[in-house]
């Protein structure tokens, strides 16, 4: 479930308060009287068999004697009483229940169920909604609504809060009050056993009173209904959040370096990244942001000015941006000669924009506004350190109108105490954001720019990705069937090269070997120098124990090299089992890196793709970066670029630049591995070698693990946070004798989208959009071809070998629980008349029966003709609308 029912949770006509008490400091009784002072306007009933009234109201005994079921049920009453009162709720007709009792992880005595299972079995048959339990409540100010034990009420505004700490929450709520910020929602999910992020998040999305969304967070429960959703609501508006349990616990045992460095935190930081959410490091940055959210004007570049009457305050926000990888504005020639001829000889005549502590209210005034016409400044932070020259309160009074009318970002710091009080309060009375010191500041102009540039993000076009490498994924699975059905996890060093071989990735060709003897006698036909490997299950890093020799250069060395390999391995892991020896030949790439490319398995977010530094001491060095899967060439691009060693990749001196296209290919195909084999749990390239003449695995580890067999076709899909690209879907047909492909669309087809739309006529486009345009933006470009194939899909029409435009598309877009799908359609004008639009239209019906959607409805201009008689003709209800302009058509799938 999701968005079913949440209408009734955070919209109610009618309130219902389980437990209803008027003992003092209850928690019935602090409910009744927040829903009371909170202004609730619609019925209120209180429920205690002991009392005849509660609160000036007439109390009810029971569930079943409320004069009619009320929208929402609010139930403080003992953990065992919450499955019997949620199935009574659910028989009278309630949807939705906010449940404040803790507890409920014991055992209910009904067939080895918890009491929370309970509760969750009783509410499934009616689809009651449940928040909670062990929360604090919600509060919605723009409807009244106050259904918590909290200690004070939330102003009305424009920011949600939701938290999973209900001590967080009250806290929260307790500083945006002392902050006059208010809240279009506070809600706190406490143990999320039914409502959830992902519900939250859906619901909150597409709310039209809410601008921004503040999360407090301790932990997912469904990563790809967690993903969806923020990604949905991240393209719609800000989403922040702070996440507790940061700090490792300490890597667990793994087999490989990658499932040793890929931390648990570092796979939560690439979720948020990929979805495009801003997080922040703590519970003040969360605050601030808060406060920055609300208030300041959207951010649209990344470049700071700052003026100050202080130099040394100056000099600590230029030192915070620089720190935090921000960047000061290079002030132009114009803005240069504005700002000299307003301020005394002796400012600094750069960027922090010093205009020295004597300054009158008229020269802070003339320094911003200088500022705030310069284009080469997309944010001003304003500084003040109190002085006997003019009064602080003077200086806001004077500077506010340029402030409030600002077109750009304007943050403000006013350094000091009870001096500068008076200039705070004028701010924040009139909207602007403001801090009380230089790196607050700064921390929080820096999250609009991370903010910023995690939305432009969602909105990059991946380039082509490069020729498709031979992929032999029979190959592959039987590499690993081999190694399953011997009755291991680990593949050794040949099965795991012929892995990497069988998705295109380059490796070093391997011989496998018995004996010392056979080892000198394979070097002898491969040519020297050579490498020697042990071959052993029990030993993954073989380094460890001597058991890797470069550089032999002849048959003696490769002998004796053996035999010491023997000797050291029988000494150091007795309880190994020697299979024999690798031999291959010595790559001699001088100048190349040595990298790791690599996969993990994480509980919570399923396969990850590392990439760092590599060699023996990767796990010292720790640089690496993640990012989930599937991946395209920019995402791959972007996780090189968050490592310390993409610089070097890029060259310098007389080292030459890495092929970066090979690299990034590698990452592509081994993301491929990570969708396509779900057996596959960790996967270790170490060292891949890259130099400008591209790249080679010289070694590799991997870890596999059965799937049941009637899991296996859905589970490369299930385990992964993000649904790949679904290849399955492709299909050949012919149209008119001409063959062509059906197949969904990728991020890569932005391009091809946009070349469509811009060919087609103006009548084609006004019957498609409803309006007459003559191009389709880049920001909806990349929406509509980079789409989240776990709730749309969008099918193109190309001819056969792709080497042409678009005939035609057809998008459908489910609503989150998957009851009802929008589509639109639109065939390319010399493609009309052929049947197109009928194939496109049966392949969606098609797919959308399969996935379970129930029904199909869509809107058409009264003029489309063509549309109207498709939708007759594949048994659309076809209904003009009251507008006279529109057409409503639906379609029954179940």
């Amino acid at each position: 479930m999701s968005v079913r029912n949440l209408e009734h949770l955070f919209r109610p006509q009618s309130v219902a308060v389980i437990g209803a008490s008027e003992r003092e400091r209850s928690v019935g009784a602090v409910v009744m009287r927040n829903l009371r002072a909170g202004g609730f306007s619609g019925p209120l009933w209180p429920v205690n068999p002991k009392h005849k009234r509660i609160d000036e109201l007439p109390a009810w005994p029971t569930v079943e004697a409320l004069p009619q079921a009320p929208d929402l049920a609010v139930i403080c009453t003992p953990a065992h009483t919450v499955p019997g009162l949620i199935a009574e709720l659910g028989r009278k007709g309630t949807r939705a229940a906010v449940v404040l009792s803790a507890g409920l992880k014991g055992p209910s005595g009904d067939k080895g169920l918890s009491i929370e299972q309970a509760m969750l079995q009783a509410a499934k048959p009616y689809l009651l909604r449940i928040l909670g339990p062990n929360c604090v409540g919600l509060l919605v100010p723009g409807v009244g609504l106050n259904a918590s034990f909290a200690h004070a009420a939330a102003k009305p505004g424009q920011l949600a809060f939701v938290s999973q700490s209900g001590a967080l929450a009250t806290a929260m709520l307790d500083w945006a009050n002392s902050r006059a910020i208010g809240f279009s929602h506070f809600i706190s999910l406490g143990d999320s056993a039914d409502v959830d992020f992902g519900d939250v998040l859906d619901y909150l999305a597409s709310d039209s009173e809410t601008r921004a969304i503040l999360l407090y967070m301790e932990s997912v429960g469904s990563a790809r209904k967690f993903m969806s959703a923020a990604r949905a609501a991240a393209r719609n508006k800000p989403v922040v959040l702070v996440k507790a349990g940061r700090a490792p616990e300490g890597a667990k045992a793994a087999a490989s370096h990658t499932g040793a460095l890929a931390g648990a935190d570092d796979v939560f930081d690439a979720a948020v990244r990929r979805a495009g959410l801003l997080r922040v490091g703590s519970l003040g940055d969360l605050f601030d942001a808060a406060e920055t959210l609300a208030r300041a004007k959207p951010l649209q570049g990344d470049r700071l000015a700052i003026v100050t009457n202080g130099g040394g305050a100056g000099v600590l926000a230029a030192d915070a941006l620089s720190l935090g990888g921000g960047h000061l504005s290079a002030l132009t020639p114009a803005t240069l000669a504005k700002l000299d001829a307003t301020l005394p000889a002796t400012w600094s005549k750069g960027n922090p924009v010093d205009i020295i502590g004597d300054a009158p209210v008229e020269r802070y005034t003339a320094a911003l506004q200088a500022l705030l016409d310069a284009p080469e400044v997309d944010a001003v932070l304003f500084m003040h350190a109190p002085t006997a020259i003019v009064p602080s309160a003077d200086i806001a009074a004077a500077c506010l109108p340029q402030l409030r009318e600002a077109g750009k970002p304007v943050l403000t710091c006013w350094l000091g105490g009870a001096v500068v009080q008076a200039a705070q309060d004028a701010c924040e009375n009139a909207g602007i954001p403001t801090y009380e010191t230089p790196e607050r500041a700064v921390a929080a102009f820096l999250q609009l720019a991370d903010f910023r540039s995690n939305q432009a993000a969602l909105l990059q076009t991946p380039p082509a990705a490069p020729p498709a490498l031979a992929t032999n994924l029979a190959a592959a699975r039987a590499v690993i069937r081999q190694a399953l059905d011997g009755g291991r996890e680990l593949l050794n060093e040949p099965e795991a090269k012929a892995l990497l071989s069988a998705f295109g990735i380059p490796v070093v060709a391997t011989r496998t070997v018995g004996s010392a003897a056979d080892a000198a006698s394979a070097a002898a036909e491969i040519g020297f120098p050579v490498v020697l490997k042990i071959l052993s299950p029990q030993i993954s890093h073989k380094s460890d124990v001597g058991g890797v020799a470069l550089n032999l250069q002849s048959a003696d060395e490769v002998r004796r090299a053996a035999e010491r390999m023997q000797q050291r391995v029988g000494e150091l892991r007795p309880d190994a089992v020697l299979d024999g020896f690798t031999v291959q030949q010595m790559v001699s790439r001088p100048r190349a890196h040595e990298l790791i490319v690599g996969v993990a398995t994480d509980p919570v977010f399923g396969p990850v793709i590392l990439f760092g530094q590599g060699g023996t001491a990767v796990e010292v060095i720790r640089d690496r970066a993640v990012a989930l899967p599937p991946l395209n060439m920019t995402l791959a691009a972007d996780l090189v670029s968050r490592t310390r060693v993409a610089g070097l990749l890029a060259g310098y001196r007389d080292r030459a630049a890495v092929d970066m296209s090979a690299l990034n290919t590698t990452l592509l195909q081994v993301s491929h591995m990570a969708c396509d084999l779900p057996e596959l749990v960790e996967l270790d390239i170490n060292p891949l070698l890259a130099d400008d003449r591209g790249v080679i695995a010289l070694d590799a580890r991997v870890k596999v693990r059965a799937v049941t067999t009637g899991a296996v076709k859905g589970a490369a899909d299930a385990r992964l946070a993000i649904r790949p690209y679904p290849a399955q879907l492709e299909e050949r047909l012919q149209l008119d004798g001409q063959p062509i492909c059906l197949r969904p669309i990728r991020p890569e087809d932005s391009p091809r989208l946009q070349s469509f739309y811009a060919h087609a006529t103006p009548a084609d486009m006004r019957l498609r959009f409803f309006l007459t345009r003559r191009e389709v933006p880049q920001t909806e470009l990349a929406r509509y071809s980079q789409i989240d194939y776990d709730r749309e899909m969008t099918f193109i029409a190309l001819p056969a070998d792709e080497s042409d435009g678009m005939l035609g598309e057809v998008r459908a877009v489910c609503d989150p629980d998957n009851l009802c799908a929008e589509f639109a359609i639109q065939v390319a004008t010399g493609s009309q008349r052929r049947g197109l639009g009928r194939l496109l239209m049966g392949k969606m019906l098609r797919y959308l029966r399969e996935r379970g959607t129930r029904e199909l409805m869509g809107e058409c201009l009264t003029e489309n003709a063509g549309m109207v008689h498709l939708a007759h003709s594949l048994g659309f209800e076809v209904k003009p609308n009251d507008d006279g302009d529109t057409i409503d058509m639906r379609l029954n799938l179940v």
